[in-house]
């Protein structure tokens, strides 16, 4: 068996070491300019050398994208940006335009050029030019069934890498081509600043009653008409790498450090339990269970499977059963460490840890002493540091999750 990459999202600094921290072969990112989410932080200059580095120290890889549908007006920036992350590392280009997949071959030919998912390759004659062309990998469109991923694998070369999204959020339009935010509000989806206007609520209004909304009813009185479920693979990792994917791609460089985290380990841990008991397989209960401990829409396997993946009509918000509590920065002595807070919680609560290596636990927060060596009830600061004390030692570098019940 071939362990498929696993590629993980960041869209700044702290997704992308809980990405390599959390088991990530590879990173997905942007910088400043002629990436697909203007709404991260991004990488600059500086920011981009030094991802290259922390991930090739590892032997780990970094993949810019460069792949927004540029205009005119912005191709005259093109090859000094290709040429500066050339100059930081960078180990491949995800491209969606022709023109900047030429303008990477002229400018950085030493970087790897894999052709982006908003290029809808659908199907095997496509990634035959494109590879012929020069792409050392396509990631397909997310519209194709498992079986036609397989008849695309089989029918190209074996040296061309096949990459597949395997989990997150599901654009509703096709491989993510959509006009309808740029319509509505003038941000433009294809430079990166997508309003989600598939997430809104929906009403209708009849041109000589204005002011008077009526509803358009899917079920149970709700308006989501666009609002795609989220996609999550999880539980379908021998299909996958049968099929014949080289990469498993996980959706997310506007989302959280701790969404880079958990997904990333969910993936890994997956990936490995099956690399080493082969089939028949089950997947241990609990790497199922990390994927409910992110926010999410309700979950669906995608195209994958013959179907469409659906809509969520009754609402447009995430399912939340979990927070991120806080962040492991170093263990002390025994059951004693220091913790960066994430969001609020108190002395007395059960605590959820995931530690970078092994598998999730609970803890009993017993006590917490801030800065000053007061001892507190709580934990109310935003990435205040605290002591906090334990019936059981946390390793270094985990997230604690406190479930919301509480």
């Amino acid at each position: 068996m071939n362990k498929p990459e696993i590629l993980s999202p960041a869209g700044d600094m702290e997704a992308l070491r809980a990405a390599l921290q959390y088991g990530a072969d590879a990173v997905f990112l942007a910088g400043k300019s002629f990436g697909m989410r203007s709404a991260p932080r991004n990488f600059d200059e500086a920011e981009l050398s030094e991802a290259c580095r922390l991930a090739h120290e590892q032997g780990k890889k970094i993949h810019l994208t460069v792949n927004i549908l540029p205009r005119n007006s912005e191709l005259g920036q093109l090859p000094d940006f290709l040429c500066m992350a050339r100059d930081c590392g960078v180990d491949a280009f995800i491209i969606a335009d022709l023109g900047v997949f030429e303008a990477a071959k002229r400018c950085a030919p030493e970087v790897a050029r894999h052709v982006s998912t908003q290029a809808g390759v659908t199907n095997y004659a496509s990634a035959r030019v494109l590879y012929d062309m020069g792409a050392s990998r396509v990631v397909l469109a997310r519209e194709i069934p498992l079986d036609e991923v397989a008849e695309i694998r089989a029918k190209t070369p074996k040296e061309l890498e096949i990459e597949c999204f395997v989990h997150g959020a599901m654009c509703v339009s096709f491989s993510g081509r959509c006009l309808i935010s740029e319509y509505l509000t003038g941000r433009d989806a294809n430079h990166g600043d997508c309003a989600q206007p598939c997430r809104w609520k929906y009403h209708l209004m009849e041109e000589k009653r204005e002011g008077q909304f009526f509803p358009v009813e899917e079920e149970n009185g709700a308006t989501y008409l666009y609002n795609s479920r989220d996609m999550c693979m999880i539980e379908h990792i021998p299909e996958l790498i049968k099929a014949g994917v080289s990469s498993f791609k996980i959706e997310g460089r506007a989302k959280t450090a701790y969404y880079t985290a958990v997904t990333t380990n969910a993936y890994r841990k997956a990936v490995d339990q099956y690399a080493a008991e082969g089939d028949p397989f089950t997947l241990q209960p609990w790497i199922r269970e990390e994927l409910e401990k992110i926010s999410h829409r309700q979950y669906s396997t995608g195209f994958y499977f013959g179907n469409a993946p659906g809509q969520v009509t009754d609402n447009g918000g995430y399912i939340r059963r979990y927070d991120n509590a806080a962040y492991c920065e170093r263990s002390l002595d025994g059951t004693t460490s220091v913790v960066t807070q994430r969001n609020k919680f108190w002395v007395g609560d059960t605590l959820d840890v995931l530690p970078p290596d092994g598998n999730p636990f609970l803890i009993r927060c017993l006590s917490l002493t801030n800065a000053q060596g007061e001892r507190v009830d709580s934990a109310p600061h935003p990435m205040e540091e605290l002591v906090l004390e334990a019936d059981r030692a946390v390793p270094a570098g985990s997230v604690l999750r406190r479930k919301r019940e509480q």
